[in-house]
Parts: C-alpha cells; sequence; structure tokens
C-alpha cells in the first residue's frame, strides 16, 4: 500500500478513506506479525510510515467530521 500525503487523503471520499485504513491497518498487523516471528521486514521504516499514515487519515476523518458538524 502506498503511503498517503494529506492532501491526497483530503480529497478522497468517506468510503474510499475507510477502504485505506482498513488496507493500512491489515499491512501493519502482517509487518508487525513478521517482526514478532523473528523475521526481518522487508523496509526497516515502513511500520513507521504506516502508522503516520493512519493517523493522517483518522485526522481528516475528524477534521471532515467537525466541518458537517458546524455547517
Amino acid at each position: 500500500m502506498a503511503i498517503l500525503r494529506a492532501n491526497e487523503i483530503r480529497e478522497m471520499n468517506a468510503d474510499e478513506l475507510d477502504e485505506h485504513l482498513f488496507e493500512l491497518k491489515k499491512d501493519l498487523m502482517r509487518t508487525k506479525g513478521v517482526l514478532a516471528s523473528g523475521g526481518v521486514p522487508e523496509d526497516v521504516g515502513k511500520i513507521k510510515e504506516i502508522r503516520h499514515t493512519i493517523a493522517r487519515i483518522l485526522t481528516i476523518k475528524k477534521e471532515k467530521g467537525l466541518k458537517k458538524r458546524e455547517k
């Protein structure tokens, strides 16, 4: 799964955000599983990048929710 930037995330609708969030969480679990079983992950910084992307998606989802409430 590609790492997404904030402007790319803001252009997505809610369904796309949920889909990307699900895929990222799956990828994070898979990568952590490899690490926990004593394996070496493909990319050392991948876990950090995935966690940051998940945080970006959740932050933007919350921002969009607050904007809807204000209107």
